[in-house]
């Protein structure tokens, strides 16, 4: 009970969800409505209290970072690559 079979009804694949639209629509226009009392609020926090708030919205406008790692298959190298390797390495850096 309560689950559709594909082709059965529901949202079609794709489709925007009304209701999600809808609340997201309503915090955009909260925020924006709110923006001075918000302001006030926020500069009230203590300094900690600030930085956590903060921190916590800076997800919401910054990607967030992905780890990377980087291998090198020294084997595959020829001598000469190895050298430029080996003599950038050896340069100093300013």
């Amino acid at each position: 009970m309560g689950k559709f079979k594909q082709g059965e009804g529901g949202r079609p694949k794709g489709s925007p969800n009304r209701v999600t639209g809808e609340l997201r629509e309503w915090i955009s226009n909260f925020i924006s409505n709110n923006k001075d009392l918000i302001q006030q609020d926020f500069n009230t926090l203590d300094p900690k209290d600030r930085i956590m708030i903060f921190e916590k919205l800076l997800k919401y406008a910054l990607p967030a970072l992905q780890s990377t790692s980087l291998s090198t298959d020294f084997e595959k190298l020829t001598d000469e690559q190895l050298d430029k390797i080996i003599d950038e390495l050896k340069e100093p850096k300013e």
